[in-house]
Order: C-alpha cells, then sequence, then structure tokens
C-alpha cells in the first residue's frame, strides 16, 4: 500500500510499504478515505517532540471504510463507514476499568514512536485497529469532516470535565483550532457568555464566527476591566486555556473569578511560570484535560444536528502525494493555513 512516511526529519516520502494484517480477533482493517493533519505532527516532523522517531508513518485523525474484521469483532462489518480515537487503550488496566481510557496504563498514540514503542499511523491507504476504539459515522457526516472528530472530541473532553453551569460566564484564551472548537462546543451546551482572547485579530474575528459573544486581546490594558464589566465585576466562571504556556496561562488565572475554575488543554511548553500565590488565595481549581474519553459519540451527535461544524477550520483537502509540502507549509505558519486533509 501507498503510505507517507517520515524517513527522516522534515523528510516525507510517499512509497509503498506492506499492508497491516490482523493482529487478533477483535481488530479490523480501515481504508483510510480522509486523515487530518494535527500540529502535533507539524512538531513531530521537525523532532521537536521526541515523540516521533522516523521511519514512521503519522497520522492520527482519520476516518474511512471497514474492509476486512477479525473472527471476534461483533459491532461492525466491512463497508461500515467509521472513525476512530486517536489511541490505543487496553481496556484492561485501573484506569481504563474506570471508564478513564484516556489516562490508561498502556495507551500507544496512533502515529507516534516515542522509542520504546512505535505506532504507525493513518497517512496511509490502510490501517489495523482494535474494534473498541471505532465509532459508526452517522449517514450526512462525509469522510472529510469525520477526520477531524478526533480534535473536536478533545475540546469536547476538556468541557466534559470542567463543572458549569447553563448560566456560567466562560472564557476561551487561544482561539486556534481546539480554542474554535471548544467555543463551539460550549455555545452548543450553553453558556451565559464566552468570552475569546487571543492576540491574533484574525483569531478572535473566528472565535466571533464560531460563537463567542466577545473577542479581546488579552495583551491590551483595558481587556481585564472589560472582563470585568461583562461580570459584575467578578470575573469568568470558568477558563479554558488552549495554548500551553505562562503568559496565555497567567491570562485565564487572571480572568477566573474567586472560586472559578481554570482547564488546561495547551501543552506547548514543558513547564510554565505559575502565579502560585494568586490561585491558592482565591481558590482557583486547575484541571487539566487529557486527549479524549468517550466524547466521540457527543461529538458525532452534534456534528449531524448541525451543532457543531469544523469544516470552516479545514483550509485544504489534498492528495497524500502532496504530504511534504503541505507540511512544509504548515511548519512555515503559512498566514490563513489552520487545518489540512489529506485523501490516501
Amino acid at each position: 500500500m501507498k503510505a507517507l512516511v517520515l524517513e527522516e526529519y522534515k523528510k516525507l516520502v510517499v512509497k509503498e510499504i506492506a499492508k497491516p494484517e490482523l493482529r487478533g480477533p477483535d481488530d479490523v482493517i480501515v481504508r483510510v478515505r480522509a486523515a487530518a493533519i494535527c500540529g502535533s505532527d507539524v512538531h513531530g516532523w521537525d523532532g521537536s517532540t521526541g515523540r516521533r522517531k522516523p521511519p514512521l508513518v503519522m497520522g492520527h485523525e482519520a476516518a474511512g471504510e471497514i474492509v476486512e474484521v477479525g473472527s471476534g469483532v461483533r459491532r461492525f462489518k466491512s463497508g461500515d463507514r467509521v472513525t476512530f480515537d486517536s489511541t490505543e487503550w487496553c481496556g484492561k488496566c485501573w484506569h481504563c476499568l474506570r471508564g478513564e481510557v484516556n489516562l490508561c496504563d498502556d495507551r500507544k498514540v496512533l502515529g507516534v514512536s516515542p522509542g520504546e514503542w512505535r505506532r504507525d499511523g493513518a497517512f496511509a491507504e490502510y490501517i489495523v485497529l482494535p474494534e473498541r476504539i471505532l465509532f459508526r459515522l452517522p449517514a450526512n457526516i462525509d469522510f472529510v469532516r469525520a477526520a477531524l472528530a478526533e480534535p473536536c472530541a478533545v475540546a469536547a473532553h476538556a468541557a466534559a470535565i470542567t463543572p458549569r453551569e447553563a448560566t456560567d460566564a466562560v472564557a476561551v484564551v487561544g482561539t486556534g483550532l481546539i480554542g474554535l472548537l471548544l467555543v463551539s462546543i460550549i455555545k452548543a451546551e450553553g453558556a451565559g457568555l464566552i468570552i475569546a482572547l487571543d492576540t491574533q485579530a484574525d483569531r478572535r474575528a473566528s472565535a466571533l464566527a464560531f460563537g463567542a459573544t466577545h473577542a479581546f486581546d488579552p495583551t491590551e490594558p483595558s481587556t481585564m476591566v472589560k472582563l470585568r464589566e461583562l461580570t459584575d465585576g467578578r470575573g469568568v466562571d470558568r477558563a479554558f486555556e488552549a495554548v500551553g504556556a505562562t503568559a496565555p496561562i497567567r491570562t485565564a488565572i487572571a480572568a477566573t473569578r474567586k472560586g472559578g475554575s481554570v482547564t488546561l488543554i495547551g501543552n506547548a511548553s514543558p513547564s510554565i511560570d505559575l502565579p502560585l500565590q494568586e490561585v491558592v488565595t482565591r481558590q482557583i481549581a486547575l484541571l487539566g484535560s487529557c486527549a479524549v474519553a468517550g466524547e466521540y459519540d457527543r461529538v458525532l451527535e452534534l456534528m449531524a444536528s448541525g451543532a457543531l461544524d469544523p469544516m470552516p477550520l479545514v483550509s485544504a483537502v489534498a492528495p497524500l502525494a502532496e504530504g511534504h509540502s503541505w507540511f512544509e507549509r504548515l511548519y512555515a505558519r503559512e498566514a490563513g493555513l489552520l487545518k489540512v486533509v489529506l485523501q490516501p
């Protein structure tokens, strides 16, 4: 089969490799019809994360159709249209048995090779997967749209673990892909105010288009004054930070009322300078949000109903053969380029 292989850092080549085979009775083989490029793939392309050691087939945001099933598969059959979790979880460890599959002790991310293990991903014509991580596509969701179910589910997980009331004022700090999807999901589920905070004017405009009630530049001195005017002087009830760096995390904490919470999604930096005294004396709860733990069905429901539409975020749909050039453009942070979906 054809696959987009990371042969060495900053070098992707489309080449013929062996088609995957069923590894056990609970496996299926999926013909990949659409696979989106994640920001983590771009960082893996240059080796900066250390989690994608070549040679490797990257890609974990994808959808396709089943072409072969193992003897133990019961919920799916050949021809079924599916998307799938970005991680293989074991289903047997302490966390999996509690439903915390994102915290699985033997969790392996598709398209990742940190060194101790290697798991080829979805930038290929076929991928082998365990039945337990598959989700059936509603009839009105096409493959390109379905390939974005994974980042949608990442945003939905952050929303799901955060205790919220329908009247809560919410701030979303950082309105890149995950931040915009989070705005859309929170709007669909209900919120009093949704305040987007981003330094880039075009992203603030996008946040308003996705459902934010207000959008401000956090570096402007008047921003926190405006935010408090909108929240009766208190600050927002819940803040979400979707960057993962000191400045935006400080912004999220400053925007939050006493007794509120800040949910951390971004992890661009391995460590940050935390205003500890402010967190403690204002009794702000910090929540970490990791990957996805059962939010796919909810996301697919929202997408099928039209309440969540990630397609405005798709900048291009291109054949797998053009993968290397699109990685170069994404790595260069080309203006206006957000999400690219490859079709094997």
